[in-house]
């Protein structure tokens, strides 16, 4: 394929961006709303008696996780079968709607229920996601599409942090913070409806030059062939999908662990009142934002230089690894509460440049069960993502510290390292049934 083939003729519309920038506010608006607890967890446990068990909480933060991990290969299937612009707009408002119900429970038992319903809410939107990507952008703009698609996990625990903590402070109540989060939620979600699209020919915003570009570059994509479960076990015998699943299992351990402990942890560790951990915590994911859309303008600006993949991938997640375990390792030693928050903005700054994992089936020729693959890849993570918090949770209230715990995510960042580097860009992904894949999508990238 040649270069003018990545370049969009003069005057072409950009709708495949905005699309994918309005997916990254969803992806915020995701993590603000799952994120959410771990902000005002110190209020939520106060209201409900588990101020001093972190073994209740770490329950509590575990209910998303596991119902969030239980729908990622049923959700991927959806996203490979059905169309992904309905799919996202209604998971949104339903989503939205059990965050406000947070509000209005009276114990941690029925709270925990609405978790389970957030969990099971939110999980359609990344197996979507990326099924949208392989439709809209090219090859070389998914490493960018990646990072905005997932982008918002970083941005969202960010500006979640600074809006739930402003919310808290200004009506002296985190049941407000939950309604006032479930309606702009909901906001989002309609505003999805209106403006995405399932394919770029159906939006009335697209010009011939901005379609003329997006076909030229992906080859045609007709409907995803229907998979069941067992249609995917030959993919867990071939290595790429297997170190796939690794790697985002241990990079996930990394980021939700800190996603979801790294509030309550400058608090009682390190004695930050509810301002000042908002701030530290806006800080460390806002700096993981800004380094995730570095490394995947680093990421498709090498390979359009002629970088191969493994060479630019393999560099930059080995970089991600182990500067995320170093510092990790470095906080774990350290009392001083400003050296901790530099070196947790260190470890978080590249860790997300994992994200470019959601765009790998679609770069080793599997983009026809990219959805399936990523569903896959999600669940086994979240459901590992289940069990974390509760682990956690044990290992504070066993030991009294969080040594073991940031420790443990350290570790997990060598894990990250090893898999990354077994992935070979150079070996595609063994199609297992292509009589089930129409024509077409057995090549399609």
């Amino acid at each position: 394929m040649s270069q003018t083939q990545f370049t969009p003729a003069p005057g072409a519309s950009n709708v495949r961006w905005r699309i994918f920038i309005l997916m990254l506010v969803l992806g915020a608006i995701n993590y603000i709303d799952r994120s959410s607890l771990g902000v005002a967890m110190s209020h939520v446990a106060h209201d409900y008696g588990i101020g001093n068990d972190a073994a209740i909480q770490g329950l509590l933060h575990s209910a998303f996780f596991w119902a969030y991990a239980l729908m990622q290969i049923p959700c991927g299937i959806a996203a490979d079968r059905f169309k992904p612009r309905a799919i996202i707009a209604l998971a949104t408002i339903v989503w939205g709607i059990f965050q406000g119900l947070g509000a209005l429970c009276g114990n941690y038992i029925t709270f925990a229920l609405t978790r389970l319903g957030l969990g099971i809410s939110e999980a359609p939107i990344m197996p979507a996601g990326a099924k949208l990507m392989g439709v809209w952008l090219t090859p070389n703009e998914r490493g960018r599409g990646s990072m905005l698609l997932d982008g918002g996990a970083a941005l969202g625990t960010a500006v979640g942090a600074a809006i739930i903590t402003a919310l808290i402070a200004t009506f002296d109540s985190w049941r407000a913070a939950f309604v006032i989060a479930g309606i702009g939620t909901v906001v989002a979600g309609i505003a999805a409806w209106f403006y995405i699209r399932n394919i770029p020919s159906d939006h009335p915003k697209v010009n011939q030059q901005e379609l003329d570009f997006i076909n030229r570059s992906n080859k045609a994509v007709g409907p995803a062939g229907k998979f069941s479960l067992s249609a995917m076990k030959p993919y867990f015998k071939q290595r790429n999908v297997l170190a796939l699943f690794g790697g985002w299992i241990c990079y996930s351990t990394v980021f939700y662990g800190l996603m979801v402990w790294s509030p309550i942890y400058l608090q009682q560790a390190h004695g930050f009142d509810l301002k000042q951990m908002g701030g530290a915590v806006t800080l460390i994911f806002m700096l993981c934002f800004i380094g995730q859309q570095i490394g995947g303008y680093i990421a498709d600006r090498w390979r359009r230089a002629g970088g191969s993949n493994n060479l630019v991938l393999h560099t930059l997640f080995g970089i991600s690894a182990a500067v995320s375990g170093i510092s990790l390792f470095i906080v774990a030693e350290t009392h001083n509460p400003t050296m901790v928050v530099v070196f947790l903005a260190i470890a978080l700054f590249p860790i997300r440049w994992a994200s470019i994992y959601w765009s790998i089936p679609g770069l080793l020729g599997g983009q026809a069960v990219a959805g399936t693959i990523c569903g896959s890849m999600n669940f086994f993570s979240n459901l590992w993502a289940a069990v974390l918090p509760i682990v956690v949770g044990f290992l504070v209230k066993s030991t009294g510290s969080y040594y073991i715990a940031i420790i443990l995510f350290a570790v997990a960042a060598v894990g990250y390292f090893v898999c990354s580097m077994l992935i070979d860009f150079n070996k595609p992904i063994s199609i297992e049934d292509p009589a089930s894949v129409p024509a077409g999508q057995l090549q399609a990238s």
